[in-house]
């Protein structure tokens, strides 16, 4: 498992609510080291007294009596393997914590653990977001992520309503707009992008994948595209948007992968004409080097593509 130090740990806190009364009278390094503990075996399915000696830099005896009263508090939530050395969640699981999904996501995208911090800044604000995936999903999915495995689910797809489904995810990714997982999909025989929202329900039962399956035969995930990005050719004053983006000599170039490709194009509003043909007042990036998109798994999004 990959944990960090106790400086990124605080720099990158997730704010979590307390829901067990006896948490209360424990110090707040103790709620902190419980917090992760909760939170390893929510989404990564397990933990280790190796995880918080690295990420707290106590020792081993501390992070035996840290584990053995978080199981006080939550018998039910983690049973010792003793081949790995490693606490494993059960089925019967109830976090002690309530995690946030958004800022969980956060976390997991930096590879840190949770911690516990006071109120939100009041200062400081993300943008309003109208969705947002369930914790319970989340976890599920990183879960098998982490564990490699595949799951079965029911999902709600826009063209085909609900159904069930055993997909294999490898990566859950944000576009900007909403949290999608990267997946083999086993009904459709192929790598797709499901929306996490989507989803109503994850098994708990999972198997290993097939081969075929795994990340490393995503062509799309795996292939990387150079995109040279520059300033609409209708816009009359392009210093502002050149400033805007940190543009050298009037363009952007960025290295992204194919299966990502869309999203990025999309949210930014670029215009992938050939010849910037769309409205610069909408569009204010232009895509110079179209080319690139040819052969892509889907186009019919890319904002004036093939025009």
């Amino acid at each position: 498992m990959q944990v960090y130090g106790i400086e990124s740990f605080y720099q990158h806190a997730i704010f979590i609510i307390m829901t067990h009364e006896s948490i209360d009278k424990l110090n707040h390094a103790q709620r902190e080291r419980l917090a992760f503990i909760d939170f390893c075996l929510e989404y990564y399915g397990a933990v280790a007294r190796a995880d918080l000696v690295q990420q707290f830099q106590t020792g081993l005896a501390s992070c035996s009596r840290d584990l053995t009263l978080y199981r006080e508090l939550a018998p039910d939530n983690a049973e010792l393997v003793h081949q790995t050395k490693q606490y494993v969640r059960t089925d019967s699981f109830t976090p002690l914590f309530a995690h946030d999904a958004e800022q969980a996501l956060n976390q997991l995208m930096q590879g840190h653990g949770a911690s516990l911090q006071g109120d939100k800044s009041q200062v400081c604000f993300d943008a309003v977001r109208l969705t947002q995936p369930k914790q319970s999903i989340v976890a599920a999915l990183m879960r098998a992520i982490h564990n490699n495995q595949a799951i079965q689910c029911r999902y709600h797809s826009l063209s085909s309503g609900a159904g069930n489904r055993t997909i294999v995810p490898h990566a859950i990714i944000n576009n900007g707009h909403r949290w999608h997982v990267r997946a083999f999909d086993r009904k459709t025989n192929s790598f797709r992008d499901f929306v996490c929202s989507r989803f109503a329900k994850i098994e708990g039962s999972a198997t290993s994948p097939k081969t075929g399956e795994s990340a490393s035969y995503d062509n799309a995930w795996n292939t990387v595209l150079q995109l040279e990005i520059g300033v609409h050719p209708q816009i009359k004053h392009p210093k502002a948007i050149e400033l805007d983006y940190e543009m050298t000599q009037g363009h952007l170039d960025i290295e992204v992968r194919s299966a990502l490709v869309g999203y990025l194009l999309t949210q930014w509003n670029v215009d992938c004409s050939k010849e910037g043909s769309l409205n610069a007042s909408q569009y204010q990036l232009h895509l110079k080097n179209t080319d690139v998109l040819s052969g892509l798994e889907s186009t019919e999004l890319l904002p004036g593509f093939n025009q």
